[in-house]
């Protein structure tokens, strides 16, 4: 792939990435629709305005027609290359415990075109072992590994006081793009990109919203 070619597209904002997301979500999940969906439905289900979506889906390029709506299959394939999901990532997963293991178990990252192609820990006793068909490599492989695997993107499941350390490795050893599960903010390289999963962030989310929603500043925060 030409990676230059990719970054002279438009960039999508992260809120409009995540919403388009979520519209891939709804395409994918109505089987039944082969011909036309309509940006109402998908606001419907989404919880956007129909211009949202509209505006959304007009920057993907002339995918549907006024009054009649777009092609279920041209909209998902589209809505995957943006998203940069028409082909496939392979990753690299450091810190083979629960948590790993049952991301390992969800079929969903491989159907939308994520390969976990390695595992690594510094456990003695993980080592060797096969999880979900992959074995367990140890940790100091991890920096020649990541090349001969060709992985570009890093899965971090390890404790908070290694993370740092785990991550500066996976950047020096060229990868793309990290998703950490540490509880901790990871600081980077400008060219590798980092989302943070902190479950218990987003429990105290949920919280706040639980005590203090506001409808009117909810719809206002709503990617």
């Amino acid at each position: 792939m030409d990676h230059q070619s990719v970054d002279r597209e438009p960039r999508l904002s992260r809120a409009a990435a995540l919403r388009l997301s979520l519209y891939l979500r709804c395409v994918g999940g109505w089987p039944a629709d082969r011909g036309k969906v309509s940006s109402g439905r998908i606001a419907a289900a989404v919880g956007v305005s129909d211009a949202q979506v509209r505006r959304d889906l007009a920057a993907l390029g002339h995918l549907g027609q006024r009054g009649i709506g777009y092609e279920a299959k041209d909209l998902a394939v589209a809505i995957r290359a943006a998203l940069g999901i028409n082909r496939t990532w392979r990753a690299v997963l450091v810190g083979v415990g629960n948590l790993a293991r049952a991301l390992l178990r969800y079929q969903g990252f491989r159907a939308q075109g994520f390969e976990v192609a390695g595992l690594f820990d510094t456990d003695p006793d993980k080592v060797g072992q096969a999880v979900e068909g992959l074995e367990v490599e140890p940790a100091d492989r991890l920096a020649a590994r990541v090349a001969e695997l060709g992985a570009e993107l890093g899965v971090l499941t390890v404790p908070g006081a290694v993370a740092q350390g785990v991550a500066d490795e996976l950047a020096r050893a060229g990868v793309r793009g990290i998703l950490n599960f540490a509880p901790v903010v990871l600081k980077l390289p400008p060219r590798v990109r980092l989302v943070t999963v902190d479950l218990a962030v987003q429990l105290e989310q949920l919280a706040f919203l639980v005590q203090h929603g506001d409808a009117r500043g909810e719809e206002e925060d709503r990617p």
